[in-house]
């Protein structure tokens, strides 16, 4: 231990990049498959090469590859150079802004693009833009840009962002507070029973897949999550819906629907880009697969945002239109179930 301690004295010189807290359910799993689990696009062998180079540390002790990480193990990764994500870089990219004024910018984010930079997303992200547009924007606790919120890589839609520190500190408050109205339109798997209902149950890491979250139901893990739903449109295999958060929860929506056992359409990581309903003929599977391609990314759309402006304290209220992709998609299905009731 104490040549490790030594190895590590110029702390100042070390930028830690990862930092993981195994959970209490966490069975015996090597360092560099526990990595696997919780770093997005790493590979095995990068993994590999840091443990190997003594920049993997568990409970501040350098490790190699077949150590097993145990339960409430903080493993820790540190290089010699800042996370890529603390070397903003502005960047031109356009941005379709719905309201600006001194205090805040309501942003309508396409799918595909970042919300921040991250792990193997470097570029091209809302704050690379949003750097570039805009002078001296106030930092969150994480140090990026005017965030307050954000929304997935693949989903699109509405996000307010913070010009000054005033406002920084309201909206978080107003976010913290469940004060905000966030609606979101999703496409969903299957047919509802109820034409309106809540998905209650705690969020978190899942324990198997740590790149999804799963709905504990007992909230032995997670945090507390609250979606109401309501149906907007049926279709023959897919519904509608429109959701409304209580809370934000990462990923919340796809993994409460996921919990329902109707996967968001399209959804990769939570099993919804597979045909979950309908019939087996091959046109229906060409259809579908047609959809895919038309909006190859999961159906959920943040349509509608309002808050209470921070300085007037103005009740706001913005909505975005449906994108393209989507909308052409549930059109497909809209024609798809008519020509299906007239036969």
């Amino acid at each position: 231990m104490k040549d490790n301690e030594e190895q590590f004295t110029t702390e100042d010189e070390l930028y830690e990049h990862f930092k993981f807290i195994a959970s209490e359910g966490q069975e015996p799993l090597r360092v560099d498959k526990f990595l696997m689990n919780f770093i997005e696009n790493a590979t095995r062998n990068k993994i590999q090469q840091a443990v190997k180079a003594g920049n993997v540390l568990v409970n501040e002790a350098v490790v190699k590859a077949n150590y097993k990480v145990k339960a409430q193990d903080i493993v820790r990764v540190v290089l010699a150079h800042p996370p890529h994500e603390n070397l903003l870089v502005p960047e031109n990219i356009p941005l379709d802004i719905i309201f600006e004024d001194k205090e805040v910018i309501v942003v309508n984010k396409p799918a595909g693009m970042v919300v921040h930079p991250g792990h193997g997303n470097y570029s091209g992200t809302l704050v690379n833009a949003l750097i570039y547009h805009f002078q001296n924007l106030p930092k969150n606790s994480n140090e990026r840009p005017g965030l307050v919120h954000r929304i997935d890589k693949d989903t699109s839609g509405l996000l307010v962002v913070a010009k000054t520190e005033l406002a920084m500190a309201n909206l978080a408050s107003q976010f913290f507070n469940r004060t905000t109205e966030r609606l979101y339109l999703a496409l969903v798997w299957g047919s509802l029973t109820e034409d309106e209902g809540t998905i209650t149950g705690h969020v978190g890491r899942s324990l198997k897949n740590r790149l999804q979250m799963d709905v504990f139901p007992d909230g032995e893990f997670g945090k507390h999550a609250v979606t109401h739903y309501r149906v907007v449109e049926r279709f023959s295999y897919v519904t509608l819906v429109e959701c409304k958060l209580e809370t934000g929860r990462t990923h919340q929506i796809r993994a409460h629907f996921k919990y329902l056992g109707h996967p968001l359409f399209n959804d990769e990581r939570y099993g919804g880009d597979r045909i979950l309903k309908g019939t087996t003929y091959t046109k229906y599977k060409q259809f579908v697969d047609n959809c895919f391609k038309i909006l190859p990314r999961q159906a959920l759309h943040a349509k509608t945002l309002g808050f209470e402006h921070p300085e007037t304290k103005e009740k706001l209220f913005f909505n975005s239109e449906i994108p393209d992709d989507m909308k052409q998609c549930l059109e497909k299905w809209r024609n798809y179930t008519v020509n299906q009731s007239e036969i």
